[in-house]
């Protein structure tokens, strides 16, 4: 293990979320709250904490696949402990349990909140709270890759251990290059979204609010009942279509910047996704339409809110915990399926899905015709074995910890809905589930080991399980001995 080059990371990670403590502060100072100095502190802490590990860099910068899975790890805690601090020294959210419940949820896209009342925040709390979405959404290692130099030998593990999906490739022949481009992607699309909210009629704040949840398909709004609050077809088309595009795999945005518009528009996994976005979509309309509202309504509620749970953004415009049994499925249902890899969204990833449908159709062929040869083909391309055994395996410790979570959180005494609904919305980084954490609800309830475990779950999901697990292990912290 490399420990001076973990620290030498770590310092890097810390000066630049440094700077992002900037902009929240700003917000405060220019609505005049007395609470901006609340930033300060841990500003101050991170760009001390950062000079002394992360401006010299140690004479061995080499960084294996152990050493970029424990960096990932420990820097999404370590910026959750330090985001935390400006909740608890403004007083705003005093308890520090509460406060990296909060952060952790937002760096990781969740959305789940412990707060009873948004709107008692105040302005700048609240654009960090949101702003840590869109930090968190794309990657704090790949922003930090894009704006500070790092050589692409050192940045590749960094970057497969946090970006999700089964594989990890290059846009660029230069990773840093890669980067740049995700990101440019990224900020491209929150502004065009932040653009058509302000032409609805939204005021620039709440644009800013909702387009960074959307983008990073987190779900934090500055409004109790969230996107419900404004009352508009408008806004909830715009977000709607902005969640579903963020839902998709950057990596076609960038096919199509590059015209190859066939290769981009006919990708298996997009495909599949639309299909199961439509499929959701028409089912719940029908449901609702025989059961309690108009087809107007019904459809308007069923796009919004398909959207929002299969992106794992968590917004709401509408209580779904009370609706029919049939409808409350799908949406379970949608939670585990999650977006396309390579995405701001959660979840199993509709990618590792259809692979592991491809597959069982397989075995079952190969159970009635044991002496056929077949092969496993995904994007028009087989599969080798190492992406084949890394799904199936992940799919396996994800049901695993899926089911220990549940356990250990049925502690708690609270009714099995609730209980299985919060461990399934956080750990594929969702938000709301159903019953007593439902859209109009919320995760004050649970202990404070409880929410601590929910943490957990949360980090483990948006870092898809490996990283946190590797930081867990005693074997990934020795010394090599012997040379790699």
């Amino acid at each position: 293990m490399n420990y001076k080059m973990i620290i030498h990371t770590l310092g890097r990670i810390f000066l630049v979320e440094a700077a992002l403590l900037v902009i929240p502060m700003l917000v405060g100072i220019l609505y005049g709250e007395s609470n901006a100095a609340a930033f300060l502190i841990p500003m101050g802490l991170l760009l001390v904490i950062g000079a002394a590990a992360g401006i010299r860099a140690p004479k061995n910068t080499t960084i294996y696949a152990k050493e970029g899975l424990v960096i990932v790890a420990m820097a999404w805690i370590l910026m959750s402990l330090f985001g935390a601090m400006p909740f608890v020294i403004s007083g705003e959210i005093p308890r520090f349990v509460d406060a990296f419940f909060e952060t952790v949820s937002g760096f990781t896209t969740t959305g789940a909140s412990i707060l009873p009342n948004v709107e008692l925040l105040s302005q700048a709390m609240l654009f960090w709270r949101s702003f840590t979405h869109w930090v968190g959404g794309m990657g704090v290692l790949v922003f930090v890759m894009a704006v500070l130099p790092t050589t692409d030998g050192r940045a590749m593990h960094l970057m497969r251990a946090e970006v999700p999906g089964p594989t990890v490739g290059k846009l660029s022949s230069k990773l840093r290059d890669t980067a740049k481009i995700l990101y440019g992607i990224y900020l491209l699309l929150t502004v065009t979204e932040v653009v058509l909210l302000l032409l609805g009629g939204m005021p620039l704040y709440d644009a800013l609010i909702h387009s960074f949840g959307s983008a990073g398909t987190g779900g934090f709004s500055n409004k109790a009942l969230s996107v419900g609050a404004y009352d508009s077809v408008y806004a909830e088309v715009v977000i709607s279509v902005f969640m579903l595009l963020f839902g998709v795999n950057f990596n076609l945005y960038f096919l199509l910047l590059c015209r190859r518009f066939r290769e981009a528009l006919l990708s298996e996994e997009l495909i599949a996704y639309l299909c199961v976005v439509g499929a959701a979509i028409v089912a719940i309309t029908w449901n609702l339409t025989s059961l309690m509202y108009s087809f107007g309504t019904s459809l308007r509620y069923a796009l919004f809110q398909v959207s929002s749970i299969i992106t794992t953004t968590g917004y709401a415009t509408t209580d779904f915990s009370s609706w029919p049994e049939l409808s409350r499925a799908i949406m379970v249902l949608l939670m585990f399926f999650g977006a396309c890899a390579g995405s701001t969204g959660g979840g199993l990833k509709i990618a590792r899905v259809v692979i592991l449908l491809k597959t069982a159709v397989q075995d079952v062929r190969h159970m009635i015709h044991p002496h056929a040869v077949s092969v496993v083909r995904f994007e028009k391309k087989p599969l080798d074995e190492k992406t084949f055994r890394s799904v199936h395996v992940y799919f396996v410790l994800y049901i695993l910890l899926f089911g220990v979570s549940v356990l250990l959180l049925s502690l708690e005494h609270f009714d099995l809905i609730t209980t299985f609904t919060a461990v399934a919305s956080c750990l594929n980084n969702i938000g709301p589930g159903l019953e007593l954490v439902g859209p109009m609800g919320n995760y004050s309830g649970f202990s404070d080991w409880g929410k601590l475990l929910l943490c957990w779950n949360m980090l483990l999901g948006r870092l898809e399980i490996y990283p946190i697990l590797t930081m867990m292990v005693p074997l990934a912290w020795r010394r090599n001995r012997k040379k790699r």
